[in-house]
């Protein structure tokens, strides 16, 4: 196959603007297809983000995580609707707009959740998705820095490494969950997922290792792969039942690229069914409503939306050794300025979490049900100004929701915000499990090494005791883990939107890949599989080609 060189917008348009593959979205996805697709010289690729280039320094310091929340120039900055079970509150729903996206501003844990996770995939028909036919893109991805085993790779694009910031109350945290009678584990991503210890990051020398670093960086030097910032998709172009290319706005300017290949959305579990939904293919219904021309009723576009519903629980400690500390005295914030810098360590070099947890609220149960994880700082709600007092947070996360929601075109304006609805907690058994989880997760906090750091509970508080409260608490305070999936779910049956090749359902050239086509969220955080996730789909549409 050929293609156009490298040139500017317009001299494309005038060529044709065609290639033989356009991948929407450069995220955790579509960074590692705009590699793997370009990678042999012999197609030529076009890659669109809507967000621009990931030059802010905050995105490549770990800490850094923390001042995007609410950042337009890096962020969507989404909202679910408001929903009776979570106190009618708008969540917000923050999710990456720039190259690398959510893995340009995430947390930066490398988890990839149960082997048990992925067998059910295969359980539910989805041939070449169990965690056996999975573990070798996991592999070929990493980078790892503890060296090669049956589990991990080294020589990847990809690095991921152990925490660089040991603290003692970290260890405190691991040591009481023990003396509670969990189990200790060093490698989350190992035989065995369930315990508490470090966790490792999608980092390399203490630098953030997103997708645009690792995987689009060294690709941008290559003659066939072209990469347009600032371009949002508006629609995916339909000949009868073949997708033969995408139309995107940049600059103001209204561009159609071509495809002689394939089209592939890795737009995310929002915006993936979005552009699917204004490209004519969704429930009927609702795109008749929205005034969108119906291409293919698919009814489950936009439908099957999961994520890891959390609360975060707040201690006070009685030493100084907190980030809030470090934030609030000058001297402490210039000595940790300097120890990132000269020796990538640190606060600066932390993610979201630095130690975790997984664990059964219910012996009867096969795997974990809750990921715990503890930040060594505090603060009233995510992303505002940390407390004025030396303070730790643990995040309760419900791993496995039995709530789904879903994710529908207002209109059909490809730049007006879709309606989110997780229906968080709508499933009673989810509201059972997190209070449990909030629970076990107090003991810890009182128990043996963490507990002579502890000076009190500030958040939900010593008034907050019975299993009702707690679930109150939780409804009036919940959030999102900015973990959506399922919405462009893969299967076998009719109603699935992709196959498990990835094809969507009748029409021909157009393929999503990105956390959209899980069928069921995976038990922990979900870059690495949607990393994963990439790295498999570019190999089967090599195969096809």
């Amino acid at each position: 196959m050929t293609g156009p060189p490298r040139s500017d917008m317009r001299n494309r348009v005038e060529q044709g603007n065609t290639y033989d593959f356009i991948v929407v979205g450069a995220g955790s996805a579509g960074c590692v297809l705009a590699n793997r697709l370009s990678g042999s010289g012999r197609h030529y690729v076009l890659l669109l983000e809507a967000g621009g280039r990931d030059t802010s320094p905050w995105i490549h310091i770990p800490l850094g995580y923390g001042k995007h929340f609410s950042n337009p120039k890096v962020n969507w900055l989404y909202f679910n609707e408001p929903d009776p079970a979570v106190a009618d509150r708008r969540i917000p729903n923050p999710r990456g707009k720039v190259l690398g996206g959510s893995s340009s501003i995430n947390g930066l844990v490398y988890i990839r959740g149960q082997r048990e996770d992925y067998d059910h995939w295969r359980q539910l028909g989805n041939e070449g998705w169990s965690f056996e036919d999975v573990l070798p893109y996991f592999r070929k991805s990493e980078d790892q820095e503890r060296g090669e085993s049956d589990y991990h790779g080294v020589g990847g694009p990809l690095g991921v490494s152990d925490s660089r910031t040991r603290h003692p109350l970290c260890d405190a945290f691991i040591e009481s969950a023990v003396a509670c009678g969990f189990k200790r584990t060093d490698d989350f991503n190992g035989p065995d997922h369930e315990g508490f210890g470090y966790m490792q990051l999608t980092a390399r020398k203490g630098m953030r290792s997103s997708t645009a670093v690792a995987f689009l960086r060294p690709a941008e030097k290559r003659r066939n792969l072209t990469v347009e910032t600032n371009s949002h998709a508006t629609r995916v172009l339909l000949e009868g039942r073949r997708a033969t290319g995408v139309e995107y706005e940049c600059g103001g300017q209204r561009v159609v690229a071509k495809a002689r290949g394939e089209v592939i959305l890795s737009g995310g579990a929002i915006n993936s069914p979005q552009l699917l939904q204004l490209s004519g293919l969704g429930p009927a219904e609702h795109l008749r409503d929205i005034g969108v021309e119906v291409v293919a009723d698919m009814p489950d576009v936009g439908r099957n939306l999961q994520d890891h519903f959390n609360i975060r629980m707040v201690y006070r400690c009685n030493r100084p050794i907190t980030l809030n500390d470090s934030v609030r005295h000058p001297l402490r914030g210039v000595r940790e300025a300097a120890n990132f810098a000269f020796r990538r360590r640190g606060f600066f070099a932390m993610g979201a979490s630095v130690a975790a947890g997984f664990f059964k609220t219910d012996p009867a149960l096969a795997t974990p049900d809750i990921q715990l994880g503890m930040t060594l700082f505090s603060a009233e709600k995510a992303g505002e100004r940390l407390h004025p007092f030396p303070g730790i947070s643990f995040i309760v996360r419900l791993l496995r929701p039995e709530s789904q929601g879903t994710i529908m075109a207002r209109s059909a304006d490809p730049f007006e915000a879709p309606a989110i609805r997780p229906n968080f907690l709508h499933a009673p058994r989810d509201g059972v499990a997190i209070t449990r989880g909030c629970q076990m997760s107090r003991k810890i906090a009182m128990t043996g090494p963490l507990a002579v750091y502890v000076e009190r509970e500030h958040l939900p508080g010593d008034d907050v005791v019975t299993e009702a409260e707690v679930l109150e608490y939780v409804r009036h305070n919940g959030a999102t883990s900015f973990h959506p999936v399922g919405t462009c779910r893969m299967g076998p049956d009719d109603r699935a939107v992709v196959d498990p090749r990835l094809r969507v359902r009748g029409i021909e050239g157009l393929r999503v890949a990105d956390a959209s086509i899980m069928p069921k969220i995976v038990s922990g955080n979900t870059n690495a599989p949607t990393i994963m996730i990439g790295e498999k789909a570019a190999a089967m549409i090599l195969e096809d080609t």
